[in-house]
């Protein structure tokens, strides 16, 4: 691995993962880049992986060039990694995708294809995360090193439009829970449920800025999750400091979401 890594972190004062190798999958953008900065800021020798280079180049860390739907390239490329102490699976995401929408069925569409589209993103969130988590598992029992799933607040309430991603997102803490059971006491494994995030895609989700603004509103924090706030939390599960927590999930969504029925109700308004 290239030494411009450590070089980078060597001018930073929080050194809690100095020395450790880390990898995040997909962390050339939004959540992924915000972790990788923090673990480079926390002294980690850290590596992205992703099809496609980040279009900003991230300070102090190195890029690889990774299908990580291609489960051959996957073991080839983690099983080559001299070391690795912290593997961070960030990659996943979804596009708005409506259950039985036009093309879902009855009504003409290719039924086959929006199923297999719906495949996809659980194979993305899901059957992704499971197959680096293995592929690293010599590196990480040899280190007693940690695994940090990116998950969602979407696998733990209902997800209109993004129902895929839910499921998977449920399915991937369960596999953390269980992962924590049968590695231990080796290798740490715990979840990061992440609620909404600003990131660059955020309009996708939300529209504009009025949009933006709008749905931060809702949260109890007042704002959206910035990057480095899941960062800051990878980099705590990741560290000593965290030693004993294993099979854990932090919520890391601002408080959650104010229940609806509370603004809908006509009782107790204005009572403070």
């Amino acid at each position: 691995m290239s030494s411009t890594v450590n070089g980078t972190a060597n001018g930073t004062e929080n050194r809690r993962l100095g020395g450790r190798v880390a990898l995040v999958t997909g962390g050339t953008r939004g959540v992924g880049a915000g972790v990788a900065r923090a673990l480079v800021e926390a002294g980690a020798e850290v590596l992205v992986c992703a099809r496609r280079p980040p279009e900003v180049p991230l300070p102090g860390v190195e890029f690889r060039a990774v299908d990580l739907r291609d489960r051959t390239a996957v073991y080839d490329f983690v099983g080559g990694l001299p070391r690795l102490d912290v593997l961070v699976n960030n990659v996943g995401g979804s596009p708005y995708r409506a259950l039985g929408g036009a093309g879902a069925g009855a009504g003409g569409g290719d039924g086959g294809a929006d199923v297999e589209r719906h495949v996809r993103v659980i194979e993305l969130n899901l059957i992704t995360p499971l197959t680096v988590s293995l592929a690293a598992y010599e590196h990480l029992k040899r280190a007693r090193g940690s695994v940090v799933m990116i998950g969602s607040v979407s696998g733990s309430r209902p997800s209109p439009g993004t129902a895929a991603y839910g499921a998977a997102k449920a399915g991937l803490e369960h596999l953390a829970r269980s992962m924590a059971v049968e590695w231990a006491p080796d290798v740490r494994v715990n979840t990061l449920v992440v609620g909404m995030v600003r990131t660059e895609l955020s309009h996708l989700h939300y529209g504009g800025t009025d949009g933006v603004d709008a749905v931060a509103r809702t949260v109890p924090a007042g704002r959206l999750a910035d990057p480095s706030d899941i960062g800051a939390a990878a980099v705590f599960l990741a560290s000593d400091a965290a030693a004993y927590i294993s099979g854990a999930s932090l919520l890391v969504h601002g408080g959650g979401e104010r229940p609806a029925f509370l603004d809908a109700a006509t009782a107790n308004r204005g009572g403070g």
